[in-house]
């Protein structure tokens, strides 16, 4: 096979895996969502660590990649679990008081940042088809989700943006890691470093996890786990700047999601058929109060009454 098929097939591979990724992610981001409710960020963090890392390391012992675990470039193991924790902390300080809309039309400036980065970094050559790509994702991006931007020039809008450079650097630094080592490597350490990094920095100010916070993280660990394993698969075997546009397929997910996580906050198109199906009718006897429970022959009589003599007062109660 030859060079360029051989990347057009890792490509692929990898854009496969990115679709599966941002599936999981959209559930993993909506779950964390939900604890951030109720937990410090930083604990949130560590709970999405923690709770995945036992399925981590069943998959690498499966895989029998504990046989070289320790054979990594520490350096960037040390730095991407670094980001990593700034990242998901940020990003679930963010989502406490931002709606998944808005948090994810920040956030969405994660691929462009992947894109310019893979040029100096990554040394790939990207064409006018790939940024015209990445605009119009991001044109769709505010599009569908239209953001108010009430939510942007706040500490929670700041915190996402932080979060998406973080992911950004951690994105092109997977992909620089993957020259060396192996998926379950990079996968297992950052689980491992993260989850003792967050859990420490958590300790203090920690939050007592009960019973009925049990299948949030049990969602918490599938999700994530997946998730994981996807995003690192899809930069291992593809180019950055083809890969990462397919982020903005995420929209696909966000309505469902969205509604679970904002239950009290509708969307653009509720809120326009909510305001048009409680439209009060005037002088109608739908709106009479309930009150005396005044009959509809009483209402017409009150309502000629009250034209005749120019006055529009509403019926006796």
């Amino acid at each position: 096979m030859t060079t360029k098929t051989l990347r057009v097939a890792g490509n692929l591979r990898s854009i496969r895996a990115m679709l599966a990724a941002v599936l999981m992610f959209s559930i993993m981001d909506t779950i964390m969502k939900l604890l951030s409710a109720e937990f410090p960020a930083m604990q949130v963090a560590a709970l999405r660590s923690l709770s995945s890392l036992p399925l981590v390391c069943v998959y690498v012992a499966w895989r029998g990649g504990f046989k070289s675990i320790m054979q990594v470039r520490w350096p960037l193991h040390l730095l991407r679990a670094a980001i990593g924790i700034v990242m998901l902390s940020l990003f679930a300080y963010g989502v406490r008081g931002l709606s998944l809309a808005e948090a994810y039309t920040i956030f969405f400036i994660g691929p462009i940042l992947i894109t310019a980065l893979s040029v100096f970094v990554l040394k790939e050559r990207v064409n006018r088809a790939r940024w015209l790509a990445i605009a119009i994702g991001m044109a769709g991006v505010l599009v569908v989700l239209r953001p108010s931007g009430d939510g942007f020039l706040t500490l929670g809008g700041l915190a996402i943006l932080v979060a998406a450079v973080c992911y950004a650097v951690s994105a092109v630094a997977g992909r620089v890691l993957a020259r060396s080592d192996s998926s379950e490597q990079m996968v297992f350490w950052l689980m491992l470093m993260m989850a003792v990094g967050a859990t420490a920095l958590a300790l203090p100010d920690w939050t007592p996890v009960q019973a009925r916070h049990l299948p949030l993280l049990a969602g918490l660990a599938l999700s994530g786990f997946l998730a994981q394993l996807a995003i690192t698969e899809a930069f291992n075997h593809g180019e950055a700047s083809v890969v990462a546009p397919f982020e903005y397929t995420a929209l696909r997910h966000r309505d469902r999601l969205g509604a679970v996580a904002n239950p009290a906050r509708p969307n653009y198109a509720d809120r326009r058929r909510h305001h048009h199906r409680q439209r009060p009718v005037p002088d109608s006897p739908r709106n009479l109060p309930r009150r005396g429970r005044t009959s509809l022959k009483t209402w017409c009589s009150c309502h000629r009454q009250s034209g005749a003599s120019g006055e529009q007062n509403g019926p006796p109660i």
